[in-house]
């Protein structure tokens, strides 16, 4: 006698898509096919985040018994809709790349200082709940990094793990921890962060370790006179829960540069990583701000540094002989 699988919770973009009526003799085109219904996300283009199994084990007849599916079970949908690919598809090729991000001026820096949003900081501090997951090492200075666009290709139409993640992120990763403890901050739940990090192999690498995960739930909203309301990562929620940090050894790595408007001086706006289909085999950014972090890693001051020249330090640092790895890598 079929059972029936119990609420199952989608979440696609910034919804959530609740699930029900669905069987244990259901198939997973019988699933798919009810996602379609609320995501208009085609089947052939879906992909589930979050399930007990392997997805190049599961065909469209796989009963949904077979995925050890759970009452309110929570996946991420990842996929693009048909009408947004003819967008796409329709678009002229020979214009400029558009970066989807605010064009943040200098007098809206300044915003950093304003005591509303010190305030807001003050209380976050006091009120966020950090869960360590690994001790913080005496004397490594802080990388704290993005998900989205910065690690993986959260929208990309690709299949896999591998093809979903940044080119040579363990390599980046393994190196940054040599002189680096991390952070990942993350402008999501942390039950999708947690998701998608385990998805990527970041959970459990054995050649480094991360130090806790930041959500949304860290994250402030401030005004600015051109933009209106925006939510950004302060970098003073670290600080003020550990004091070895600062903005004198902290640097932060995110796609958009809003992100950071409350610490202009420690973010360094990364390229974003789009299109993984076709951009993991040129990617080379993190190989790249690989080599930036160890070229500034002795430095006793962060400040003195400006990020968005990171590109011509690299180039006038191997100039004068300085870019070799200490470790030779």
């Amino acid at each position: 006698m079929a059972e029936e699988v119990g609420d199952l919770i989608v979440k696609y973009s910034k919804d959530e898509h609740k699930i029900s009526g669905l069987s244990s003799t259901d198939t997973v085109r019988d699933l798919k096919a009810t996602i379609f219904s609320l995501t208009s996300v085609q089947p052939n283009r879906q992909k589930l985040l979050g399930l007990k199994v392997k997805l190049s084990d599961l065909t469209d007849d796989t009963p949904l018994s077979a995925l050890k599916l759970r009452s309110n079970m929570k996946l991420i949908l990842m996929g693009t809709k048909e009408e947004q690919i003819v967008k796409v598809s329709e678009t002229p090729t020979d214009l400029p790349e558009v970066v989807n991000d605010f064009d943040i001026e200098e007098d809206e820096i300044s915003i950093e200082n304003r005591e509303e949003y010190l305030t807001k900081i003050e209380r976050r501090i006091k009120t966020y709940e950090i869960k360590e997951l690994n001790e913080c090492r005496p004397g490594k200075k802080l990388l704290v990094l993005d998900i989205d666009y910065t690690l993986f290709d959260h929208r990309s139409t690709a299949e896999k793990a591998d093809e979903l993640m940044r080119p040579f992120l363990h390599e980046f990763l393994t190196d940054a921890y040599r002189n680096y403890d991390i952070v990942i901050w993350s402008a999501t739940g942390m039950k999708w962060i947690e998701t998608k990090l385990k998805m990527l192999g970041v959970t459990t690498h054995p050649d480094y370790k991360i130090c806790f995960y930041l959500d949304w739930d860290a994250m402030i909203s401030v005004h600015t006179p051109k933009y209106g309301v925006i939510e950004v990562k302060p970098l003073g929620v670290i600080w003020g829960k550990y004091s070895h940090w600062s903005e004198k050894n902290t640097i932060m790595f995110d796609d958009i540069r809003r992100n950071f408007i409350m610490n202009p001086q420690s973010g360094l706006r990364i390229k974003a990583f789009r299109d993984s289909r076709v951009n993991r085999f040129t990617d080379t950014e993190l190989i790249k701000l690989s080599e930036y972090l160890r070229e500034i890693t002795d430095l006793d001051d962060f400040t003195t540094l400006d990020h968005r020249n990171w590109r011509e330090y690299r180039k006038k640092s191997r100039k004068h002989g300085h870019s070799a790895n200490k470790d030779d890598c």
